[in-house]
């Protein structure tokens, strides 16, 4: 064949396409139709008169065996010759005309013979299938051909006008006019007997070949079972996406209920053993009066509750053993309809408060994980959706199966987060105390990702003075909440020796650089632990504080307002490089001190806003007769309720001071004499004070004291007595040489004093002090009977 030529093809045009000719009988062409001249590119005048066989291209050859009429087959396949080199592939049929001896010749390109026998071939098979339906239809829409036949709606092939509740005719208007196909558009649509279903519609436009419109082919496919496994499929990725991103119970609850609804169930709830709200093992039966369960999360399509149905935070009422409810505690996911449910729940109203009104269809699902039953999960359908199939009951076995472990995880992490504070808890002190030198209130804050090592400590001292406490472990967990518990454990223990502040910082510090090398369990932990330490003596009114890297604490005045107290800052602990100092302050009567870490001023605002906001707070809050630990539970309700990023430790101190009236001193030089007059001087002052009874042992301690600093420590010697809860006697000389307690024998003459005082008082002890030392003694103000 050589080069081929001729009209395009661009359509289906079948009479326009067929070129005819008549031959005489020995083969004359001696009629030439116009589509003739068009196909071969030769006018009548070039043709008529010759023999049909000089049309034919050279590769042709002969046209037919001899005996044919004119020459010509019947029929074939050749190459006629257009002229200029050009050659035109056709396809002819030979017929001869009745009552004459020519024939007629029709032709056709052979291109657009083979696209007609695909085509009709293509026809045949797509009308003769039955997976979906086919629709030819004219420019009215009408209906002109369709493979399906008889009652449409009960076969599996539809057609766009057999399915009711699908409203198409606009799409294929659309179509028509446009000419811009549709594919695969998804309706969802209801047939007799109100069952669902999927379809998809596709239409593209059908014209002639020259592009004017003929109609338009439809095909519809019941796609009702892939678009279930499609919706299947999303929303398990949903569930996935959702779920599993809280270590928290109800919120998780929460989750599993907002994924159900509306692409499962119109309406959920979320069902919790209350053990498992708990952080414990819930047991092997829900549902029984000792274990009970809660509603702790629902949802409905519609975002109304109906009315009696059990709502979220009631407790479950005790469900009656029947055999579904057994099937749920085995693992597996129960379906049932409303009739059904109904007769399982009427006992004790269970039915109201279990079956909505609108209930169609329930599938109950159990929350099981690592052999454990932690609750249920009742979906519900109701009259505008269908029943639930075994496909759904597959489906929500696999979602609440995911949901299970994630509530699982929340249930052991609400257990040990508990333990964990609890432990936190175990190691603070009482949160109020109430003692002649102050009236304080602590507050511990956990922050949202647990635990962490921040404390505060409120320690009682001699001489009615106070230790004030708060520092902040590096780290979070267990690890700094043991730490936590190591500082302040050897924090009590230095403090009960009176030490300067800064002389304490520095026994902590060697303490944590300690831990450090010895690397044990948390004890990287306690290395750059900030750290405020604080004296305060209602006698003086003043605060002697020492900071490690802490924030300094905030001072409220009586008339309201705020101020940072300027503190030597020093070093962390553990970090070294600087020496620790003290700053002494004076704290006026009627005032708050705030000692606070440093998770309560950064917030998102940065710390100069998080310090702006605390100050604010407390210039609104802190009135004079409002109690400390009231004022700490509004200063944290400023954070909104939400837990902060860093643990919080606040130490809210209201300082008392101790009347002038109810403090006595002197000075006396070092000499015996003046025991006498020490002895004179406690005892007159204690008739004044109504403590008469007391007058004969105070005098022997005073005396005791006395005589052994002047023999041993010179002068000058302080004596004083304070009155408040307890009576304190103190002496103070300038040796730093410690007494020794230390019981004499028979035949020693000496060495009894301190024993005797020990033996009076309810407990004595000695400090040392800038200059000197003191050594103090208390007893009741009622003295013991016998």
């Amino acid at each position: 064949m050589g080069a081929q030529t001729g009209p395009p093809v661009n359509g289906s045009g079948l009479f326009d396409a067929v070129a005819t000719a008549v031959l005489a009988a020995d083969g004359t062409v001696v009629r030439w139709s116009r589509a003739a001249a068009e196909l071969v590119g030769r006018p009548g005048a070039d043709v008529l008169g010759r023999p049909v066989r000089t049309l034919l291209a050279a590769t042709s050859g002969s046209p037919g065996p001899a005996g044919c009429p004119g020459g010509v087959p019947p029929s074939g396949r050749v190459l006629l010759d257009g002229g200029d080199g050009r050659t035109v592939d056709v396809t002819f049929r030979v017929m001869p005309l009745d009552g004459s001896a020519e024939l007629l010749v029709a032709a056709v390109p052979s291109e657009l013979v083979e696209e007609w026998s695909y085509g009709a071939s293509l026809l045949r098979a797509v009308f003769g299938q039955d997976l979906f339906g086919i629709g030819l239809h004219d420019t009215t829409l009408r209906t002109v051909r369709s493979n399906v036949t008889g009652d449409p709606a009960g076969g599996p092939a539809l057609t766009f006008d057999s399915v009711p509740g699908l409203d198409a005719r606009a799409t294929l208007r659309r179509v028509l006019e446009t000419g811009v196909p549709v594919f695969d558009r998804v309706e969802q649509v209801d047939t007799p007997g109100r069952r669902s279903r999927t379809v998809s519609l596709s239409a593209f436009r059908l014209q002639d070949h020259r592009g004017r419109p003929l109609g338009v082919a439809s095909a519809l496919a019941d796609v009702t079972t892939r678009q279930r496994a499609r919706d299947h499929l999303a929303l398990l990725n949903e569930a996935a996406t959702r779920i599993g991103g809280s270590l928290d119970v109800t919120s998780t609850a929460e989750q599993v209920a907002g994924v159900l609804v509306p692409g499962f169930a119109d309406l959920v709830g979320v069902d919790i053993a209350e053990a498992v709200l708990a952080g414990e093992e819930p047991p092997q039966a829900l549902g029984a009066r000792q274990h009970p369960l809660r509603r702790v999360a629902t949802a409905s399509a519609t975002g109304e509750w109906p009315d009696g149905l059990l709502a979220q935070g009631e407790r479950v009422p005790r469900i009656p053993d029947f055999p579904a409810l057994r099937r749920v505690q085995q693992g597996e996911v129960v379906l049932t309809d409303r009739e059904r449910a109904v007769t399982e729940f009427r006992q004790d109203g269970l039915a109201r408060r279990l079956v909505p009104p609108e209930g169609r269809s329930l599938a109950v699902a159990p929350l099981f994980a690592r052999g454990l039953m932690l609750g249920t999960v009742m979906a519900w359908r109701t009259e505008r959706s269908g029943p639930f199939r075994p496909d759904d009951a597959a489906l929500l076995r696999e979602i609440v199966s995911r949901a299970a472990v994630t509530v699982d995880n929340a249930r052991r992490f609400t257990r040990e987060h508990r333990t964990a504070i609890a432990l936190q808890q175990s190691l603070l002190p009482p949160a109020v105390t109430d003692i002649p030198a102050a009236e304080t209130a602590g507050l511990y804050l956990p922050a949202g990702g647990g635990v962490g090592g921040d404390w505060f400590d409120v320690i009682p001292l001699p001489s009615l003075r106070v230790a004030l406490v708060v520092g902040d472990v590096v780290g979070r967990g267990l690890h700094a909440t043991a730490t936590m518990g190591r500082l302040r454990t050897a924090i009590q223990t230095l403090a009960d020796l009176e030490l300067d502040p800064k002389e304490l910082l520095t026994h902590v510090e060697d303490l944590v650089l300690r831990l450090a090398r010895e690397a044990g369990p948390g004890g990287q932990d306690a290395v750059g632990t900030s750290f405020l330490y604080g004296v305060y003596d209602p006698v003086t009114r003043r605060c002697d504080f020492a900071s490690a890297g802490h924030e300094p604490p905030l001072l409220v005045r009586p008339d309201g307002g705020t101020e940072v107290v300027e503190i030597a800052a020093g070093p962390a602990l553990g970090v070294g490089g600087l020496p620790f100092e003290t700053t002494t302050v004076e704290l006026p009567p009627g005032g708050v001190l705030v000692m606070y870490t440093d998770g309560l001023v950064e917030r998102a605002g940065g710390r100069d806003e998080g310090l702006r906001l605390l100050t604010a707070g407390l210039t609104e809050h802190c009135r004079p007769d409002r109690p400390v630990d009231e004022l700490g539970g509004r200063l944290l309700a400023d954070l909104g309720g939400c837990p902060p990023r860093d643990d919080i430790a606040l130490l809210l101190v209201r300082p008392r001071a101790v009347p002038a009236e109810d403090v006595a001193e002197w000075e006396f030089p070092a000499d015996p004499a003046a025991v006498a007059v020490a002895r004179e001087a406690t005892t007159g002052r204690l008739t004044e004070w109504g403590l008469a009874d007391l007058a004969f042992t105070t005098e022997l301690v005073v005396s005791e004291l006395v005589t052994n600093a002047i023999r041993y420590a010179g002068g000058p010697v302080g004596v004083r007595l304070i009155r408040s809860d307890v009576l304190v006697c103190e002496v103070t000389d300038p040796s730093n040489t410690q007494p020794r307690l230390r019981r004499a024998r028979s035949t020693d003459e000496g060495g009894r004093g301190l024993f005797l005082v020990a033996q009076l008082t309810t407990r004595w002890g000695s400090r040392y002090g800038r200059q000197g030392k003191t050594i103090w003694a208390e007893q009741p103000l009622t003295p013991p009977e016998g």
